[in-house]
């Protein structure tokens, strides 16, 4: 009789691309929120995990930080996730679970993974039986340990943080960073103590231990994240729109990498600065005030003047793609005599484009990079020299 392949305990699942593809698959959502994190390796062959259990979380977190090699399989409460057939399929095909009875059957469940253990596969579980609400790791069940004792392999501690904060019980998902720590194995013949023990010191010691991060970071995030925060992004982008030489997307790319969170608000705000300071700068042109425009050349007044005699308001669409600064254009309007409300209609949507892009996009880069932000002043160093480089080249190819 043929065997089914991607059964649970089959020699095609091991050697399958099932659990890299699964690895792969918790490894790229919880990228996406906020991050995951290794430390130390499961030993070579079959063993028994086991782990604090706060979240829901928790099992993608192992399946993200787990070898493939050993197929880890997670055993899962028969009457939740079994319960019903789209969360049988969604816990054996994304989480490779198998049921286990919360009363009554449940030794018999775990003693049927032997096998399993001993053809080499990692067997996971959570000996609380239930999350936990209040981060302490509470007592441990016999049944992970049993399974040890009968398959004759050693038994794994792993402590989980972040995922208590992620994926809350009965709350919310929200970013956070998820880091897993593996511990050294101990003996089959461990008692529940000393493994409920050895996990709640991973734990503890994964909880305690501070993210590694800059010293720039800090200083720029307790800028962005004051009261003169946002008021800061305003006045930078209204002054770059009269005179300041300096886009208001140099600020945003610095501020939404070092607080995320921030991203949209302050991005809106340089928005609302820049329309104020390009309406301002057009009624100045407009009364004939002349505002110093550093950096920029005769050839590109040139050029925006040839755009609003033949598209008036509407050429401004075409500046957030050919270098030439907000301010130009702004100056150049009010002495064409464009109307106000033409201008601000057209600068809002050619201007909000750039700004909310360019902000929204700094600000996924920077959490999409929590786990490096100790590289920060790196990153600063970088965009500093690129911006300056970039505004270089623009100025001379338009001299």
């Amino acid at each position: 009789m043929t065997r089914r392949r991607g059964t649970a305990g089959n020699g095609p699942e091991r050697r399958g691309a099932g659990p890299l593809l699964r690895r792969a698959l918790w490894w790229c959502l919880l990228t996406l929120t906020g991050g995951v994190s290794r430390r130390g390796h499961l030993p070579p062959g079959g063993c028994v995990v086991v782990a604090n259990h706060s979240s829901h979380a928790d099992t993608a977190a192992l399946l993200a930080a787990l070898d493939a090699r050993h197929a880890p399989t997670i055993g899962a409460a028969a009457d939740y996730w079994f319960a019903s057939p789209w969360r049988r399929r969604i816990c054996r095909r994304l989480a490779a679970g198998f049921p286990v009875r919360r009363t009554g059957g449940g030794t018999d469940d775990l003693l049927a993974r032997a096998a399993e253990l001993r053809a080499g596969r990692a067997v996971v579980l959570f000996p609380e039986g239930t999350r936990a609400r209040d981060g302490e790791v509470g007592t441990f069940h016999r049944g992970a340990l049993l399974l040890a004792a009968h398959a004759r392999v050693p038994v794994v501690p792993v402590g989980i943080a972040g995922t208590a904060r992620l994926l809350p019980k009965h709350g919310r998902l929200r970013p956070s960073l998820v880091r897993v720590r593996i511990g050294d194995a101990l003996p089959y013949t461990a008692t529940p103590e000393e493994a409920r023990d050895a996990v709640a010191a991973l734990h503890a010691r994964t909880v305690a231990e501070p993210l590694r991060d800059s010293a720039v970071r800090k200083r720029v995030a307790a800028v962005v994240a004051s009261r003169w925060g946002l008021p800061l992004a305003f006045a930078w982008a209204c002054a770059e729109a009269l005179s300041w030489p300096l886009m208001p997307e140099l600020l945003l790319a610095a501020a939404c990498v070092a607080v995320p969170r921030q991203a949209l608000r302050l991005s809106l705000t340089a928005l609302a600065g820049s329309l104020a300071g390009g309406l301002l700068a057009l009624h100045l042109a407009a009364s004939g005030v002349d505002l110093p425009a550093p950096l920029t050349t005769d050839r590109m007044r040139a050029e925006v003047r040839r755009e609003l005699a033949v598209e008036s308001a509407s050429a401004v669409r075409h500046q957030p793609w050919n270098g030439i600064p907000f301010k130009v254009y702004a100056k150049e309007a009010g002495r064409a005599g464009v109307p106000a409300p033409d201008w601000l209609a057209q600068s809002a949507a050619s201007r909000g484009a750039r700004t909310l892009t360019v902000g929204l996009a700094c600000g996924a880069t920077g959490f999409l990079l929590h786990r490096l932000r100790r590289h920060y002043g790196r990153y600063l160093l970088l965009l500093t020299t690129g911006f300056t480089a970039g505004l270089s080249l623009i100025v001379a190819g338009w001299s």
